[in-house]
């Protein structure tokens, strides 16, 4: 695969103008999930990161702390391993979305990954891959993760709070949360990342514990059983606000900040 000049254009554009996102649908429309992830890998090649070699192989061949929170666990989600839990989540009916659902969308990226990336719940093109982030955001996460030199290929696990997509992509609701809760917790457990990052209002309150706004939430760095916490907007609450730019750019530099020191 070649990666031209007007690639770089693009990413460079869409990363130094905040203008660029009041329109992103325009930019992010022209490429492929497959093209950004290529892009993506482009980018850090140029910026000379540590995790470009595996990157591109992988596209050309295919402080502040507050309290350690928990979130309740439930001892029959089953899943000794990271295949076992997502065979466990497959098979789970416990809440009304086993009854909407295409498919469970429990993961992607790397099992053993430094970070894990944490949004809110599958949208319609993740509920009929099954696989999290691969619409709009996704490419978007893809392109922010790559600014500050991260990849899902290399460095990151990506999932939801919730496995199942509300229908009509409302919001989680707070039973639906409490049923899929213990399979986050359980998923953390296996894959011990260094740093999460939590993305949007429900992620962020619910590995705060707390309720406070996501705009008063993040600029802190907070402590997940021991993990450090970083949280920051939803990459599909970018595309539609552009204002929320540099505040989330700063939150991925504090997320690198975070991660450089571990």
């Amino acid at each position: 695969m070649s990666y031209s000049a007007r690639d770089i254009e693009r990413i460079a554009r869409f990363l130094a103008q905040k203008k660029e996102l009041g329109v992103p649908e325009l930019f992010l429309n022209e490429l492929s999930r497959a093209e950004v992830l290529a892009t993506a890998a482009k980018v850090l090649v140029m910026s000379g990161s540590d995790e470009a070699e595996r990157v591109v192989s992988t596209q050309t061949g295919a402080q502040q702390e507050n309290d350690t929170t928990t979130v309740a666990s439930r001892p029959d989600i089953g899943g000794s391993d990271h295949e076992g839990l997502k065979a466990a989540a497959e098979a789970c009916v416990l809440c009304r979305l086993s009854r909407t659902r295409a498919n469970v969308v429990f993961s992607d990226g790397n099992p053993n990954a430094r970070l894990m990336v944490v949004g809110e719940a599958p949208g319609a093109n993740e509920d009929k891959t099954g696989l999290p982030f691969v619409g709009q955001a996704g490419k978007l996460l893809d392109l922010l993760l790559a600014s500050v030199g991260l990849s899902r290929q290399k460095s990151v696990y990506i999932c939801n709070v919730l496995k199942c997509r509300p229908p009509g992509n409302r919001d989680p609701m707070p039973d639906e949360i409490d049923f899929c809760a213990p399979y986050l917790k359980r998923q953390i457990a296996l894959v011990a990342p260094e740093v999460i990052l939590a993305v949007g209002t429900f992620a962020a309150q619910l590995l705060t514990a707390t309720n406070r706004p996501l705009g008063k939430l993040r600029g802190s760095v907070y402590s997940y059983e021991g993990v450090p916490l970083v949280v920051t907007y939803h990459p599909a609450a970018l595309l539609r606000n552009a204002g929320w730019t540099r505040p989330t750019w700063d939150d991925l530099q504090l997320l690198r900040q975070v991660m450089d020191q571990r």
